[in-house]
């Protein structure tokens, strides 16, 4: 696939951010764990985080159907850098606890949040502006994220390493920051929001305030997402819990599980390198998918892609040794590849432009429910048994998720036309 300079730029973009977040995703687990000594803690850190989350989710949506979708993501990155540059100053002058986590983490929501569903939003208006296939750039765009995902572990191992584990975060902030000057370079058309006549007279209502027409809008993106993604197609509804049950399992694994267990081994840096060969997995499974997702049937790629990320997770739930557990790890990247791409495709093709901001609004909202229930759920199970026994009981659950998504019927068509508004 030829990339043209809108759909280049905005893969840039995207990949400084991811970078920066990936980053941060293997460093402050650990941070966290070497300031207070108890996994319950990062579980907990997440819970507290996620009603907030949740509803700088749904008012994100709600702004991206009436404002500019490119200063959104603009904005969010250079907030985001906030959040993670004054973890490190902070550090330094007071010494960070519990508290000074929970403050900076939904700083740094009211920043992550709306520009992952801006940058959701803004990818088919990218890839129609430059008329490219939709599909094979959700793959292409899959597969950049999974070189990041190789390249930003191994850094943030190399980071602590060089620069201690705290202020490895400076190079997060650095990222952010770039990632919203690739964006500012974006045509200046790219995520303006047409608005009716009738929808700016009653933006403009003179008897309801700015918090009460938010508020309103939340709501109205909360419902209509929940209904675009739940309420009239099976497939997408059936794509989007899969992709939640996948999301509890591996946040939990990565942001609990691994830290933990290298925690106890004294080699909290290993972290890095077991996400980094998962990554490398990915992209290769990603590439594979991009290159030749029109040659097999969408359910051919599920059926292989579920089964080989089951393997791995067998494996890795055992807890072998390092290089066992990297390959382990890069087998379940290599099948999530297409796995990964196909259930992004559902969400992108089969939601309607005019309810597009509502969708991803509400389903980045509620992944952001999701994924810190389930890293609760792992620092549970790690505080009341040995961590071999916990990843046995996350093992099973992945098993349960994977035979369930095998055998639902609304997963078994996965080539039907989208349904019509």
């Amino acid at each position: 696939m030829k990339l043209k300079g809108s759909v280049l730029r905005f893969l840039i973009s995207d990949a400084l951010s991811l970078l920066g977040n990936s980053i941060a995703g293997v460093v402050l687990p650990l941070v966290l764990l070497a300031r207070t000594g108890d996994a319950l803690a990062a579980g907990s850190l997440a819970i507290i985080c996620a009603v907030p989350q949740f509803i700088c989710g749904l008012v994100g949506g709600a702004a991206l159907d009436k404002l500019n979708r490119r200063r959104v993501c603009m904005v969010s990155d250079l907030v985001s850098a906030l959040s993670v540059a004054l973890l490190p100053i902070v550090d330094e002058i007071w010494g960070l606890s519990f508290g000074w986590f929970v403050v900076l983490g939904l700083l740094g929501a009211v920043g992550d949040v709306p520009g992952m569903t801006a940058r959701d939003a803004l990818l088919p208006e990218v890839c129609g502006r430059d008329g490219a296939n939709l599909q094979q750039f959700v793959g292409a765009n899959q597969s950049l994220k999974a070189m990041v995902n190789i390249i930003g572990p191994a850094a943030a191992a190399l980071l602590m390493g060089f620069m201690g584990d705290v202020d490895a975060l400076w190079v997060t902030g650095a990222c952010s920051c770039a990632a919203a000057l690739v964006t500012a370079s974006l045509p200046r058309e790219v995520g303006v929001i047409a608005v009716s006549a009738a929808e700016s007279t009653e933006m403009a209502a003179p008897h309801e305030s700015a918090i009460k027409r938010m508020a309103r809008a939340s709501r109205s993106v909360l419902v209509d997402g929940l209904h675009a993604l739940f309420g009239t197609d099976s497939l997408l509804r059936a794509s989007t819990l899969l992709s939640f049950g996948i999301s509890m399992v591996m946040g939990s694994w990565q942001g609990i599980v691994l830290p933990a267990h290298f925690t106890a081994m004294g080699a909290p840096e290993l972290v890095g390198y077991v996400v980094s060969s998962m990554g490398a997995g990915l992209l290769c499974g990603s590439l594979l998918y991009t290159a030749f997702s029109p040659r097999m049937p969408r359910r051919t790629w599920f059926v292989i892609s579920l089964s080989g990320m089951a393997l791995g997770m067998v494996v890795m739930g055992t807890l072998p040794s390092v290089p066992v557990l990297m390959l382990a790890a890069g087998i379940v990247g290599l099948f999530a590849g297409p796995a990964s791409a196909l259930l992004g495709f559902f969400a992108y093709d089969r939601v309607p432009e005019s309810r597009r901001g509502a969708a991803m609004g509400a389903l980045n909202a509620l992944f952001l429910v999701v994924a810190p229930a389930g890293a609760f759920f792992g620092s549970v199970l790690v505080s009341l048994m040995d961590i071999g026994s916990a990843c046995l009981v996350m093992t099973g659950v992945w098993i349960a998720v994977t035979l369930c998504a095998l055998v639902a019927r609304a997963l078994r068509d996965l080539d039907a036309p989208a349904p019509t508004e």
